[in-house]
């Protein structure tokens, strides 16, 4: 039997991105996919315990068909890992935690650029959050590029890039490290030479498959 992993997602365009990096990062493995494009509309912190009832719904469904790990790549929504691993059998990592705790590692002095607020508010508590329980004194500086996540939501691609492109050139000159918390941005970083990339760029897609497949490897394997 082969291996085989579970992904909850809150918008279908990132089942193509995390798709691609299975098959670069971890060939072999199956992707068990879930969606719910319902969840940036409960990122507000008054639907805490509505968004974790679905995330963990839809972690179940992953494990019945077979996951062996489950990963949350919706950003919006914390640090919830805690709480929903109790709603399953198997592990659950987080793209955010994930990204988060390496921000820490590189530095102090912290951007974090977004397209919405909720994973803009989310990865700032963290980092800070990371922080107090450390003893490192952190400089967060959050980044909202407003009216990109909308475009993307009705495809218009163009738009979405344009507007990330723009707003990720200032914090450059401030920060040590980007954080890049969201998926669906990740294919404005494909666009950025690594000439023009003065700082450390923390990509959260590239960055979470590659600890997924460390804690798939270190699972034993099924009968």
């Amino acid at each position: 039997m082969g291996r085989k992993v579970g992904m909850v997602h809150a918008g279908c365009f990132n089942v193509r991105l995390f798709n691609e990096l299975t098959a670069e990062i971890m060939p072999g493995v199956e992707v068990v996919h879930l969606v719910d494009e319902g969840l940036p509309s409960l990122s507000d912190k008054q639907y805490h315990e509505r968004v974790v009832r679905r995330l963990g719904m839809l972690s179940s469904f992953a494990e019945e068909s077979g996951a062996e790990i489950v990963m949350l790549t919706c950003t919006a929504f914390g640090r919830l890992t805690d709480e929903v691993k109790g709603m399953v059998n198997i592990p659950v990592l987080a793209v955010l935690e994930i990204v988060a705790d390496e921000a820490m590692k590189l530095s102090e002095s912290i951007g974090i650029l977004a397209t919405h607020p909720g994973a803009l508010s989310s990865a700032s508590e963290i980092i800070q959050e990371q922080a107090a329980l450390t003893g490192k004194k952190v400089e967060v500086k959050p980044l909202l590029c407003e009216g990109a996540f909308d475009a993307l939501r009705r495809e218009d691609f163009a738009t979405h890039d344009r507007i990330v492109l723009k707003r990720l050139k200032e914090p450059m000159a401030d920060v040590k490290v980007i954080v890049i918390p969201q998926p669906s941005i990740e294919r404005v970083l494909k666009q950025i030479p690594e000439a023009n990339r003065k700082v450390h760029i923390l990509s959260s897609p590239h960055l979470s498959v590659q600890r997924l497949k460390e804690r798939l490897d270190s699972l034993a394997p099924p009968a």
